[in-house]
């Protein structure tokens, strides 16, 4: 054991860059709580487990290959993904504070507060590496504004617009819970899942970023489902309430243009993966699958069904089966 781990406890597994489960498989069978994840297990297990001193989310020696952060469609494509990925995490970031304002016991707050971190820290990184992907710092708030800013007003303004009426307007607390875990990241985070496997080769440095924030995506996905899970048990009068918002939330989703969106990335990829496979050789982006071998529609079609998995339990364990 190491001093840190004596002075602070041994790391938990799920919070480990090395023994955390995928986020899929995290967010399908961990449960954790609020109580389970204050302050004290944050400060325990982000800094010294998750990103064991490394600020940006990879270590410094750990870089893209020449042929993604050179111009192409490998750079086009983890560019764009980059840019809205930044832009998610400051709206979401500022969507949570009023979580924290909104928490009706201290295990809430403190929880909340260590997502707000989590979720500045993804936008940091996020935006960050496009610096290391040729984008020069004075242009950074441009660039991403160029890559981006269509899609945040298609896609995140109108989930932003939901959130803060449930939030800020309602002052709904476990609503706001309810949108974020089961509306927002219960759906794109597989999104992250795919990205984390797919950029492995081309670039060890964003997948690792990838792998740091999905591990927080697990603690946020199950604690989230735990929340909701007792505040229904114990009030079960608001559960026609919910399953109503959670109607409301995926009519929105189906009129946005969001797998549009994620088919232009893919596509962008698959055209890379074409001009380098060599370099892709036999790496398997799930067990027995070359990533070489794939194609834009297994790819969205499979982190399509990891998305309706994961929404299928959280759901079951929040006792919300009425919305299956």
């Amino acid at each position: 054991m190491t001093d840190t781990e004596s002075a602070l406890g041994a790391i938990p597994a799920e919070a480990d860059r090395e023994r955390a489960p995928s986020l899929v498989d995290g967010a399908m069978r961990l449960e954790l709580t609020a109580a389970d994840c204050g302050l004290r297990y944050w400060l325990r297990a982000v800094p010294q487990g998750t990103l064991r001193g490394q600020v940006l989310g990879h270590a410094d020696d750990v870089r893209p290959l020449a042929v993604t952060s050179e111009p192409g469609p490998l750079n086009d494509a983890l560019t764009q993904e980059l840019a809205f990925r930044s832009i998610a995490e400051e709206k979401a970031t500022r969507a949570i504070s009023y979580l924290v304002a909104l928490a009706p016991d201290v295990d809430s707050m403190e929880f909340y507060a260590t997502q707000l971190l989590d979720e500045a820290r993804h936008s940091m990184v996020f935006r960050s590496h496009l610096t290391s992907l040729g984008v020069a710092e004075p242009e950074l708030w441009p660039t991403v504004e160029r890559l981006a800013g269509a899609d945040r007003e298609a896609v995140l303004a109108p989930l932003e617009a939901l959130g803060l009426r449930v939030l800020r307007d309602e002052s709904d607390f476990i609503g706001g819970v309810v949108v974020l875990t089961i509306l927002v990241e219960g759906v794109l985070a597989p999104a992250a899942e795919l990205s984390e496997r797919k950029w492995r080769i081309f670039d060890p440095a964003a997948a690792d970023i990838e792998r740091g924030a999905a591990i927080d995506e697990i603690r946020h996905l199950t604690v989230g489902s735990s929340i909701a899970r007792e505040h229904l048990l114990t009030h079960p009068g608001d559960k026609p309430r919910i399953l109503e918002l959670i109607e409301r939330g995926r009519e929105l989703w189906s009129s946005l243009p969001a797998t549009d969106m994620i088919f232009r990335r893919e596509s962008l990829f698959q055209e890379g993966l074409r001009k380098h496979a060599e370099l892709a050789g036999d790496y398997e982006i799930w067990p027995g699958r070359r990533l070489v071998d794939t194609d834009v529609e297994e790819r969205m079609t499979t982190a399509l069904g990891w998305a309706d998995a994961m929404q299928r339990r959280r759901l079951e364990y929040m006792g919300l089966v009425e919305a299956l």
